[in-house]
């Protein structure tokens, strides 16, 4: 079922910043971004321990998870920030008490795939869109677009090119393909029936990318998917004078037999454009170009 959206957000709301997944290193953007979501005129609140470092990761696990728990808990928090990915964020879904019924936005991509995966599972649409370290390098038209979802408006379809034509309409669950993968056969996987997956990835070699194609298809997790929508898979170029499938090769191989329409070449993902798309909303893809329901609206009111 199509996942309930939070109420628009307004100037005014309180965002909060946490860092569920990697340690931050990136402050210069990190500012940047903080800053951009403030020129909208909302507050932004940093949680605490949002700089914490404990090896790769922003902290213990138990600290990250009480900054998403606090956040969830604050009744004037009205949307989550996410500071960067990395790796981090499923050990929060270990022993996961579950979402509270109060919805408020959650945006970020690549590791936060976790956590908007497990957050439609619970029946409740988040935004796979730039995180804080990364919004400041987006062009203004891609800021514009997640601003105009949060807030109530619709967004233009985004344009690609078809591998396998076709018309295929389902619940979108954009994706960060191997944190995806992870997440299967886990109880934090939301059903895959009449979906249409959104994928992109960065720094997987092609034979990694292959990998996790054919456990997706061994596992019969494509079953019943209608469409797949393809964003950006950067840095994924294989090793020189290495014998080699091109990554592009590799995804129109293991995807273009599954008899569901293919949109390819779409402006999502990372080291390039990162145009937000829901989570849990219904999405269709239509000749070169991938369409999201028109009303962000709280579906409750």
């Amino acid at each position: 079922m199509q996942c309930q959206k939070p109420a628009p957000l307004q100037p005014g709301d309180l965002l909060r910043v946490i860092a569920p997944s990697g340690a931050l290193r990136e402050f210069e953007s990190f500012r940047r971004g903080v800053e951009i979501w403030q020129s909208r005129g909302y507050r932004v609140e940093l949680s605490s321990g949002y700089d914490d470092r404990w090896g790769y990761l922003a902290g213990k696990d138990e600290g990250r998870r009480s900054q998403l728990l606090e956040a969830l808990k604050d009744p004037d928090c009205r949307g989550i920030l996410c500071a960067r990915g990395g790796y981090g964020g499923a050990r929060l879904l270990e022993n996961w008490g579950g979402w509270l019924d109060d919805p408020r936005w959650l945006i970020g991509f690549s590791d936060i795939t976790s956590l908007l995966w497990s957050l439609c599972r619970y029946g409740i649409s988040g935004v796979h869109a730039p995180l804080l370290t990364t919004i400041a390098a987006e062009p203004a038209w891609s800021i514009q677009r997640l601003f105009d979802w949060v807030e109530g408006h619709s967004i233009e379809p985004l344009q690609g090119t078809s591998w396998v034509e076709g018309t295929a309409s389902g619940i979108l669950l954009p994706a960060n393909l191997t944190v995806a993968t992870h997440l299967l056969n886990t109880p934090e996987q939301p059903v895959l029936t009449n979906v249409i997956l959104a994928f992109e990835d960065v720094t997987e070699a092609p034979y990694r990318i292959d990998r996790m194609l054919t456990q997706w298809r061994m596992s019969g997790a494509f079953s019943q998917v209608k469409g797949i929508a393809v964003g950006r898979f950067s840095q994924c170029d294989p090793p020189p004078n290495v014998p080699s499938f091109s990554v592009e090769e590799v995804l129109r191989d293991r995807l273009g037999d599954l008899k569901i329409p293919i949109l390819a070449e779409l402006p999502f993902g990372h080291d390039g454009v990162n145009a937000a798309l829901p989570v849990g909303v219904m999405g269709r893809i239509e000749g070169d170009r991938l369409w999201v329901e028109e009303s962000s609206g709280n579906d409750g009111n």
